[in-house]
């Protein structure tokens, strides 16, 4: 004589499997949160580099100069003529060198583009405790480029 076992699940595995599910979204959140600020570094670095090579690009094709406008303070960038705007997140630390006549004051600045691509160039610098990332663009040739930093 064979028994067969009824089709399902019994109570005592239900429990187990959402006690397994339960202590997973208990340790999860925790690990992902923590993994932010460092998505978020990287993330508003390449949206940076995007609009600087929009810049350069912008500046080739209307045959005339444009810039991105940097607000450290306001933590955005603008390219000039274009209403959209480009948020970076409150907790990152950003810094701008470029050219004296390019600075307004130290919270407010600017790298433009040339209609023959060439640039004022700079470096804006974003960081978040040890880790950074710096975007460099070459004066000579309106080159933008994405690079790690140093640690502090």
């Amino acid at each position: 004589m064979v028994l067969l076992r009824p089709h399902g699940f019994t109570l005592m595995e239900m429990l187990l499997v959402m006690a397994i599910v339960a202590l997973v979204l208990a340790v999860a959140p925790p690990l992902l949160s923590a993994a932010m600020p460092g998505l978020q570094l990287k993330g508003a670095a390449r949206e940076l580099a995007a609009a600087l090579r929009q810049t350069r690009s912008r500046a080739l094709t209307l045959g005339g100069e444009t810039a991105l406008e940097l607000d450290l303070q306001g933590h955005r960038a603008r390219i000039t003529g274009s209403a959209q705007t480009v948020p970076l997140p409150e907790a990152l630390d950003i810094t701008l060198v470029t050219a004296d006549q390019e600075l307004d004051d130290d919270q407010h600045g600017r790298i433009r583009f040339y209609p023959d691509g060439t640039s004022t160039g700079g470096r804006i610098t974003l960081r978040h405790g040890d880790s950074g990332y710096e975007v460099d663009v070459d004066w000579l040739t309106g080159r933008v480029r994405l690079s790690a930093a140093a640690p502090p």
